[in-house]
């Protein structure tokens, strides 16, 4: 595991606001919310960003897509819709060098992530 502040959240070194959490992944409210709903779904296995992400890491990508979703039915936001988002380097606006998803809804999402 790195040293990112997802991972020192992961190991319980920093503090989150946790929503979920199994043996692959933990769901945080974002601490810079762009909308009612802003979560992180962020794997436990560090990597940087999708490009460093392997055919062996093909089961936990899907696993965290279904869990954005799974997190949007529990917070009432999957029939009015929602956004999930991967921000990859710089000029995709990736902020945290650790793979997450932005899941973000609770209002129509006319801004990026």
């Amino acid at each position: 595991m790195g040293d990112c502040i997802f991972c020192k959240i992961i190991r319980k070194e920093a503090e989150s606001e946790l929503l979920y959490e199994d043996a692959d992944m933990i769901v945080i409210r974002d601490i810079r919310p762009k909308a009612p709903v802003h979560l992180l779904v962020i794997p436990k296995k560090h990597f940087e960003s999708l490009n460093a992400a392997t055919a062996d890491d093909a089961l936990l990508l899907g696993k965290l897509m279904l869990r954005a979703a799974e997190q949007a039915k529990v917070l009432g936001i999957d029939q009015s819709g929602y956004k999930v988002v991967n921000n990859v380097g710089d000029n995709g606006g990736q902020i945290i060098q650790h793979f997450h998803l932005h899941l973000v809804g609770g209002e129509p999402i006319r801004v990026p992530v």
